[in-house]
């Protein structure tokens, strides 16, 4: 009875949050010029055709919808994994497989990876075609499932090892597990971000040396400039994925790479490039990667210190409902990852606060360094173009999906320096 009460609670509340979504992003919000910008560089009318207006509002709207159904589409999944007995019998099942606790976990989290491939497949399927559809993606479906495949496998991986280090320190640690876990993951993360660049990324794509030797000289004196002993800039094939732009410093010690979408390079003009690479070597400049590194461990520390707390308390209040009768047992899994995905999306306003406070700030030095304020404009202007998106957003979802400014306040913020380098 309780389960079917639970079960009921959870799919209505889910129907009526989607109904108010799709009210707030496909009717409720109004897609018209404000006049602030009307008339300006950031008046989208002014730099995309009636067509491509059209299609980036509804192709934005889109993707939002689809964000903010994922996210508690997936709670409703672990819970519900939980609530009827699936990840008790998954549990189950790797034991009957393998008696070594080490195998039997290993089994447990493939069966958990791939039962959530499943679950959360139709919604990938969908924004891929989505994409596919508006122009975005130039991906083949044959292409599209390989990375599919290698995220999966690298998901898989990462969840083994996880697991494996959260279900020891829980075993052996008690109430103290979350702590001797961010332990561990302070050297895990570090590591990670500096494999990145040469392990990560080319199991995606290839990367090879920027073929334009002259625009490569340039970039690397920008580099130089700012203290980043790169020797070469890369380009990645990213055509054969996307028609949207994109350009990157990646990577911490002698394994930084400087990284440039072949997309850039096809359409946008040497000034334009400049002023992208300028900004993207300010995050550099201003320490911003290891800013991000610092706050993501202690957003991960504060994180696993309320997961603790909030599983101790589930668990003995609806451990019986749950199907959980450990804390240490493989089935809690999915409970841990329901909680620090709920604590995560409940913190990401404030972090895309601070992500945009620095992509402004990066923004700042590009235009500053470049001086050349229709290249910066042209630039995001270009940007919405290609990738259709949106100049000026909902609020709500500036909170939950911007790490950058938004495309108006960007414009409008290099905008204001015209008459700063026209009076010199």
């Amino acid at each position: 009875m309780m389960k079917k009460k639970i079960t009921f609670y959870l799919i209505f509340g889910y129907i009526v949050y989607l109904v108010l979504i799709y009210l707030y992003l496909f009717q409720f919000h109004k897609n018209g010029i404000s006049p602030e910008i009307a008339g300006t560089s950031a008046d989208p009318t002014t730099f995309l055709t009636d067509e491509e207006l059209m299609a980036s509002e509804q192709y934005s709207s889109l993707r939002h919808f689809l964000f903010f159904m994922q996210i508690p589409y997936e709670w409703i999944f672990y819970v519900l994994l939980l609530l009827f007995g699936w990840a008790k019998r998954m549990e189950f099942f790797s034991g009957k497989i393998s008696k070594k606790p080490i195998v039997k976990l290993a089994i447990f989290s493939f069966c958990l990876s791939l039962v959530t491939f499943v679950v959360f497949y139709p919604i990938r399927f969908v924004s891929w075609t989505f994409s596919k559809n508006y122009g975005i993606s130039t991906e083949s479906f044959s292409h599209w499932m390989r990375d599919n495949v290698i995220s999966f496998w690298i998901d898989t991986i990462l969840l083994f090892f996880i697991m494996i280090v959260v279900l020891f320190f829980i075993r052996r640690k008690g109430e103290k597990w979350w702590l001797y876990t961010w332990f561990v993951a302070v050297p895990f993360v570090i590591f990670a971000m500096y494999i990145q660049p040469v392990v990560i990324d080319p199991l995606y794509n290839e990367f090879t040396p920027l073929s334009n030797k002259q625009l490569e000289g340039e970039i690397l004196s920008l580099a130089k400039g700012a203290g980043i002993s790169a020797e070469h800039v890369f380009e990645v094939d990213m055509s054969s994925k996307t028609n949207a732009l994109n350009a990157y410093v990646t990577g911490i010690g002698g394994n930084a790479r400087i990284v440039l979408w072949d997309t850039v390079l096809d359409r946008l003009d040497e000034e334009e490039i400049l002023f992208i690479m300028a900004h993207e070597i300010a995050h550099y400049v201003e320490r911003h990667l290891y800013i991000g590194i610092v706050g993501y461990l202690l957003l991960l520390l504060i994180g696993l210190f309320f997961t603790a707390k909030l599983l101790k308390g589930i668990v003995r209040k609806y451990g019986r409902v749950l199907q959980i009768h450990s804390i240490g047992s493989l089935s809690t899994f999915p409970l841990i990852i329901v909680i620090l995905s709920f604590l995560s999306f409940g913190a990401s306003p404030f972090v895309n606060a601070a992500s945009r406070y620095q992509e402004m700030r990066a923004d700042r030095y590009a235009i500053e360094r470049i001086q050349n304020v229709d290249a910066g404009i042209s630039t995001f202007q270009k940007l919405a173009k290609t990738g259709l998106t949106e100049v000026d957003p909902p609020l709500v979802v500036k909170w939950f999906r911007y790490g950058h400014p938004t495309l108006k306040e960007r414009i409008l913020f290099v905008e204001s320096y015209r008459n700063t380098f026209d009076n010199r």
